[in-house]
């Protein structure tokens, strides 16, 4: 039977880029986003490439949209929902300070209780799926909170939190859950972002590379999942400063972040 992957946030930048790299494989797709024409011009391009799916209107702050639009996926897909993809995400950089209270509170909306509804809306479907996967993205910033990122980072905290809470709890309704760690990617999103780390380590991915990382850790390989690898950094930089944070006393690791931060 045909899998099938359910993406937030997929009418442009990694979300796209996942949903099309899916549909090479042959997955049934289905592409979200509050961006209806970005889902029109989307939906003609999985086309183009073989693959099968539907897009739809979805802001992942309304909960109720969240179950009805899942609900509808998993019937169009046969009963399945093989991989649930929490991309939909929001950044604003700058010091917290500056940064108005209500632009705080959205990006807490969106990458938070917008990852919390997939989740919770998401679970019946999950567990009926032998071997579901859920992949939710965090960031690099989740490793040390970072200047001039303050609430995103903070965030994306939450986001690791939680994965690695579900990736034991749910493990006994065999569904794995993981992150992906990435650092800047060259979207819309960070195009107008300028802070000390973007200076100091430059905007280097791209959408492809957060979608060849995320189609990988959702069929990874046998090392990986031998030692339940949950979180998945992206990147040459990534992973090295996820590896120096783990090795690494927490006053080295704070002076290296400040200095990365030009702080």
């Amino acid at each position: 039977m045909t899998r099938s992957v359910f993406i937030t946030g997929g009418a442009t930048g990694i979300g796209r880029a996942t949903a099309l790299l899916f549909a090479r494989q042959g997955l049934f797709v289905g592409a979200y986003d509050i961006d209806e024409a970005g889902l029109e011009v989307l939906r003609a391009d999985i086309t183009a490439v073989g693959g099968t799916g539907v897009v739809g209107h979805l802001d992942v702050t309304d909960a109720e949209e969240v179950s009805q639009r899942l609900g509808e996926f998993h019937e169009a897909a046969g009963g399945r929902l093989d991989v649930l993809v929490n991309n939909a995400g929001l950044l604003n950089a700058g010091r917290f300070e500056n940064i108005p209270l209500d632009v705080h509170h959205r990006e807490i909306e969106v990458n938070v209780k917008g990852v919390v509804n997939g989740l919770h809306g998401a679970f019946p479907f999950l567990k009926t799926t032998p071997g579901a996967v859920v992949v939710n993205l965090a960031s690099a910033s989740a490793i040390y909170g970072q200047a001039e990122l303050a609430n995103y980072s903070a965030t994306k905290f939450f986001v690791r939190a939680i994965t690695e809470a579900l990736n034991l709890e749910w493990a006994a309704h065999d569904i794995r859950v993981i992150d992906m760690w990435p650092l800047y990617v060259n979207t819309a999103m960070t195009r107008d972002v300028k802070t000390g780390t973007t200076d100091s380590l430059g905007i280097r991915l791209t959408a492809q590379d957060i979608a060849e990382g995320i189609v990988a850790a959702v069929d990874p390989a046998l090392p990986r999942k031998v030692l339940r690898q949950v979180h998945f950094p992206v990147g040459v930089q990534a992973k090295a400063l996820a590896s120096g944070a783990r090795f690494s006393p927490a006053w080295l690791t704070r002076w290296v972040n400040k200095r990365l931060a030009g702080h």
